[in-house]
């Protein structure tokens, strides 16, 4: 029996983590306390605090480390702990002096989303980048069917209008293929600078790689192939990702009547055996993004404490930025607090990945695994 607490598990992947990519794990370390709350230390052998659709266990914590030329970025997104848009605008209320936090384009929004009544609504998650020598970053994704799947459109409408940005959405919606494709994010960056996005993410129920490029040609600037290149690549070629779906998220500013920057995240963990293939597969992807495909294995044994041919899950998704801010491939890591999915036989053929349970983990990236 594991009698480590769930502080215990995540802190030490955490700081691992942290050291590997140059953050401070004193100074980010409280962030991920006051995101646990009381469930800090519940101990493991109890399970799971609640059904948080962060991973596919529940654990509240997913972690990410995202790729580019400069250099790593560290990033974590949480369900902040209680559950629930209480305890999400707890916690913001709670961060509210840290530097550079800032909650104005929120508010714009906030009374559109701060009362979930569609059962299975997430509320609002917590994303905060790390990067060395640098305070952290905020960003909230907020769920567009909290109010029900079919006033989705509406309500993301409705805060992009608000938000100055409402010539953009119709160059997203040429893209949709009816039914098949729908919102599950928006999300919001709690900063102002350069950097500053506002993001809307799709899944793709049943899609084609060839679907990807065609999401992806809305953007200027981009080679749209590249989404589809990379998808096929991740996913080892299956023909129809009839699995988990794929997500586009469009980065979008004021101003632009179309999005400035398009990323495709794979849900890696649904097209392989195990995560030793999972591995082998990004290696690769970072390899041909000229990313140094050694630089994965250290984050992965930060957070790893199996061999990875045990199970699946592990590497959980994977993602192609493109365009603005910066071009780059993220890598989902899951804290696998309280169980291993065990892996799949590898067959000769391609691999057909099996259909989840829908849920909006099923539908998020990173499980949401966003960037």
């Amino acid at each position: 029996m594991d009698r480590r607490s769930l502080a215990e598990h995540l802190t030490g992947q955490w700081t691992s983590l942290s050291e590997l990519t140059g953050v401070d794990p004193d100074s980010s370390g409280g962030v991920l306390s006051d995101l646990l709350g009381d469930t800090a230390q519940t101990p493991l052998a109890a399970g799971p605090p609640g059904r948080s659709d962060i991973s596919d266990d529940h654990t509240p914590i997913e972690f990410s480390v995202a790729y580019h030329p400069g250099g790593t970025v560290l990033r974590l997104l949480a369900e902040a702990q209680p559950g629930g848009i209480e305890g999400a605008r707890a916690f913001l209320d709670r961060q509210a002096g840290r530097p550079g936090l800032v909650l104005h384009r929120l508010d714009e929004v906030w009374d559109l989303f701060a009362a979930p009544t569609a059962p299975g609504s997430f509320g609002m998650w917590h994303s905060v980048v790390f990067r060395a020598a640098a305070p952290p970053e905020f960003k909230v994704y907020l769920d567009p069917a909290m109010h029900g799947p079919d006033r989705a459109v509406d309500l993301i409408t409705e805060a992009l209008g608000r938000l100055g940005l409402n010539g953009t959405w119709p160059s997203i919606a040429r893209t949709m293929r009816g039914g098949e494709d729908h919102p599950v994010f928006f999300a919001l960056d709690l900063h102002d600078g350069p950097r500053t996005r506002i993001k809307v993410y799709l899944a793709h129920q049943a899609a084609r790689a060839g679907d990807m490029e065609r999401a992806a040609a809305v953007v200027h600037g981009i080679d749209p192939a590249e989404a589809a290149t990379f998808c096929t690549a991740a996913g080892g070629d299956p023909g129809t990702f009839d699995g988990r779906p794929l997500i586009s998220s469009y980065t979008l500013t004021p101003g632009a009547d179309r999005p400035v920057g398009y990323s495709v995240y794979v849900p890696i963990r649904g097209y392989v055996s195990d995560d030793e293939q999972a591995r082998e597969r990004v290696v690769t992807l970072l390899d041909r993004q000229g990313l140094d495909g050694t630089r994965l294995d250290p984050a992965i044994a930060a957070v790893a404490r199996r061999p990875l041919r045990d199970g699946v899950g592990l590497i959980a998704h994977v993602s192609l930025r493109l365009g603005r801010p910066s071009p780059g491939v993220t890598v989902y890591l899951a804290a696998e607090a309280y169980h291993t999915d065990p892996p799949r036989p590898r067959p000769s053929g391609v691999l057909r990945p099996t259909r989840p349970e829908a849920s909006p983990a099923s539908a998020g990236p990173g499980r949401a695994g966003c960037s």
